[in-house]
């Protein structure tokens, strides 16, 4: 504990070089969300052909980032619905340009991003929902795969990595989806084939600061880090952009071992 609370000390010290700074939209209101989980959900859950692996492994409250493959327009909705706690996505402004399908993602929580603001705009938003001890759905890899056969999964962005430096007590916990290209596959279902089966497979969770100090992580104590702090402003941000790649990669290494294809 001694050691956990001296790390968590010497990260803060690095807090000019890592931190995302919040922006000032208020989270949406969710309250058809809410009834669409209490009333609708426990008719829905039955009928379809999904087998979820590890649940207890997802939180039900606290800053939590969920991250996971993306296969398919239902992956969202997959996790959502796995989490069975109010999850926010970031969703691209052209999400919510149709009546129908931004009726549903306000409906549901879902933030809207502008493209054009570029990914600093997208982080900012992000940051807001784990401030306020919610839970953010997250693709690593950025967009969804568009390779036309295995392996689907591709090399992951950054971007989880800040956000879990940033909030270094959330907890990061990848979720492998595998079938959901078979239940809507992109550019071939207009709607989703519910008969199909697909696996959500949640592994165990872990926050930056754990990651950190772990020998199989970023391997660093609190002196490391101390040492780091003094050293100039490239060399930090060039080794903390490192820490940021290793982190991602062993998401995505957890992810294909989790079952993502």
């Amino acid at each position: 504990m001694v050691e956990e609370t001296s790390l968590a000390a010497a990260w803060k010290k690095l807090r000019p070089h890592w931190n995302i700074t919040p922006n000032d939209e208020p989270l949406p209101s969710t309250p058809v969300y809410t009834g669409l989980r209490m009333f609708l959900s426990p008719l829905l859950r039955p009928l379809l052909r999904w087998k979820i692996n590890g649940a207890h492994n997802i939180p039900r409250s606290g800053a939590t980032i969920l991250a996971a493959n993306h296969l398919s327009h239902v992956d969202p909705i997959v996790v959502i619905a796995a989490a069975r706690r109010t999850t926010h996505y970031l969703a691209k402004d052209g999400h919510f340009r149709n009546p129908m399908t931004r009726f549903v993602m306000r409906a549901t929580g879902q933030i809207e991003t502008q493209r054009e603001q570029g990914g600093n705009e997208a982080l900012a938003s992000a940051a807001n929902i784990l401030l306020e001890g919610k839970a953010l759905g997250i693709f690593p890899e950025g967009t969804r795969s568009k390779r036309n056969e295995p392996p689907f999964l591709l090399p992951g962005k950054t971007g989880v990595a800040r956000l879990a430096a940033a909030h270094p007590e959330a907890v990061v916990v990848p979720i492998a989806l595998a079938g959901t290209r078979n239940v809507m596959q992109p550019q071939h279902h207009k709607w989703p084939r519910l008969w199909r089966r697909f696996y959500v497979n949640a592994g165990a969770g872990i926050t930056w600061l754990t990651w950190l100090g772990h020998a199989d992580g970023g391997g660093l104590n609190a002196k490391d880090l101390e040492t780091l702090s003094e050293k100039d402003t490239h060399e930090i941000r060039s080794e903390l952009a490192s820490l940021f790649r290793m982190f991602t990669d062993q998401l995505m290494g957890s992810l294909h071992s989790l079952g993502a294809p």
